[in-house]
């Protein structure tokens, strides 16, 4: 689909046909896991998951709701829009602008005769695949919706205005990388993109969701784009007008003409991110890369000194010396690596704002809300979701770049590879957790008083359960022993959806016996039993066992 196009990346200045080959070797590679040492190549595994696109719908059905509810279409898809750009401009920054960056290809490409406007044109329609994968079934009930409600017109300007918000928010997001590349020093380039990537993460979660309470107070179905002259510099509003183009009338006057940026702004973006940032672009790779090596090279020769305090927790927390190495590797690399840090350190915040967004359903202010915390026990919310800390760093406590290192494990005498796994289980769980949680057990205590002891007690073994249920069925990897392939960014957000359920499913039952205390402590002590034998299930897993889940 995307070599339809063939003349106007020629255009641009790139070479077709060493774009067509990059892009069929980067789509093959994509769908290959490397052996590795001890591995078996998956077989037989399908491309895209009927379950993906399942859930996909699902959250598509979400957004078509502000189609069918809005009286005013161009309002109507003027929101439904900007909830879409939210999730893409998301999912660019979380989980694919490492692709825009990614130095493996200075050992092939760079030395070749291939110009950068194709090799970073490469990359950006790449992520644009992907990116059109997952939008494309959650935007199909809104296409249907709107061919049932409107009319073929509609339905067939549809699915270009969702290939110009694609291209929209990929284009101006990775043009801002880009355009840092090129500005930055090399030495720092990693560090600021790391913090802009946090900040901006956790800007759009809490913008989304603190303001959608407010659209709701306001009762959307009466809701009038007239009171709000500001949309008019919305990008959203402008894919919005496209619909003026079949005959639907624009409440807010004198905008129609906004309409034509929807096309001139993506191409725009395009044009300028080829042709002006994307020169040197190889030469500003290798610098990075470089940096890099000379950074891990520094590492090597660092020595540890003993008795520091993530020793001092190895011992403690583990007896065997396998789990204690998993711990202390487990616990350095979860600070080193950028590509950790940048996926776990914004959950920290999105908790308390979706926290808050859950107190606005019911209240019409959120002061109001927090005046009235007591009355209800909606701790127990609070500290189920805690869990999504631990979820998001066990998601990625096995990845890494340097996924080669991981032959070290199978050249040493390691008899149990469960243990090294458990070790990092436990230095993840007692790192980024346990701080976490009690932090939020503080606030608890604070609001709800000491009649919230036990329910804290009980919310702790609970959700360390279920995370040992999920590292027991589907985490039993190595730390930081495997690559992040393209091909499963996608499918793991359709499983967190899914995984999500389970932690407040825990919290339905420990809220229907919020008030029996005796009905707890048996809830309580069945949990504990439970999760001691889980954990040392998980502790015994064997190299077959290991390398059988990996095969599946």
């Amino acid at each position: 689909m995307v070599m339809l196009l063939s003349a106007l990346w020629r255009g641009m200045g790139a070479d077709i046909e060493q774009l067509r080959a990059i892009l069929k070797v980067r789509l093959t590679m994509d769908d290959r896991r490397p052996a590795g040492i001890g591995r078996q190549q998956r077989k037989g595994k399908k491309k895209y998951s009927i379950f993906s696109i399942f859930i996909y719908c699902l959250v598509g059905c979400g957004y078509m709701f502000l189609l069918v509810t809005v009286k005013d279409r161009i309002l109507g898809l003027t929101l439904y829009f900007s909830a879409f750009l939210a999730i893409i401009t998301l999912m660019l920054i979380t989980d694919f602008s490492s692709v825009l960056f990614d130095p493996r290809d200075k050992y092939i490409l760079f030395p070749r005769p291939v110009n950068d406007r194709t090799l970073v044109l490469s990359r950006m329609l790449h992520i644009f695949i992907y990116i059109f994968r997952i939008v494309l079934p959650m935007s199909l009930p809104g296409w249907i919706a709107l061919g049932v409600l409107d009319g073929w017109k509609s339905a067939l300007l549809f699915p270009l205005t969702v290939l110009l918000m694609i291209g929209f928010a990929l284009f101006f997001v990775n043009g801002v990388y880009l355009l840092v590349l090129k500005l930055a020093k090399a030495e720092k380039f990693k560090d600021v993109i790391n913090y802009f990537q946090i900040a901006i993460m956790v800007i759009f979660f809490a913008t989304y969701y603190l303001l959608l309470p407010m659209i709701r107070r306001q009762q959307i179905q009466n809701i009038s784009i007239t009171d709000y002259p500001w949309v008019r510099y919305v990008p959203s509003y402008w894919l919005a007008l496209c619909w003026s183009w079949i005959g639907y009338p624009v409440t807010l006057a004198g905008t129609s003409f906004l309409s034509a940026l929807a096309v001139i702004c993506p191409l725009a973006f395009m044009y300028a991110l080829v042709r002006w940032l994307s020169p040197a672009f190889s030469r500003h790779m290798s610098g990075i890369d470089a940096v890099d090596v000379a950074e891990n090279k520094g590492a090597r020769v660092k020595r540890e000194a003993p008795g520091k305090f993530y020793q001092k927790l190895a011992y403690a927390f583990n007896r065997s010396d396998d789990a204690r190495a998993g711990f202390m590797m487990a616990w350095l690399q979860s600070s080193r690596s950028r590509a950790f840090r940048m996926k776990v350190y914004p959950t920290f915040a999105f908790i308390p704002v979706y926290f808050f967004y859950i107190l606005t359903q019911d209240h019409t202010t959120l002061r109001h809300a927090i005046l009235h915390l007591q009355d209800h026990p909606k701790h127990i919310i609070l500290l189920y979701m805690s869990s999504f800390v631990m979820i998001n760093a066990m998601n990625y406590i096995a990845i890494s770049d340097q996924y080669k290192a991981a032959w070290v494990y199978y050249a040493t005498p390691v008899q149990v590879p469960g243990k090294v796994m458990l070790g990092a289980f436990k230095a993840v769980w007692i790192k980024y957790f346990l701080p976490f949680f009690i932090l939020i057990s503080l606030f608890v205590l604070y609001i709800w008083g000491a009649s919230a002891v036990p329910d804290v007690i009980l919310a702790l073994v609970n959700v360390t359960l279920f995370l040992s249920c999920i590292a027991r069925i589907s985490q039993r990897h190595l730390p930081f022993s495997m690559m992040e392939q393209m091909k499963d960014r996608g499918g793991r957000v359709a499983k967190s959806v899914l995984v999500m359920l389970i932690p407040f499913t825990l919290g339905g039952i420990h809220y229907l016996c919020v008030d029996l205390y005796l009905l707890k402590l048996i809830f309580l002590v069945l949990s504990a039993i439970m999760l001691w034998l889980l954990l040392g299930s998980y502790g015994n897993t064997s190299w077959e066992n290991m390398m059988s889940s990996e095969a599946e």
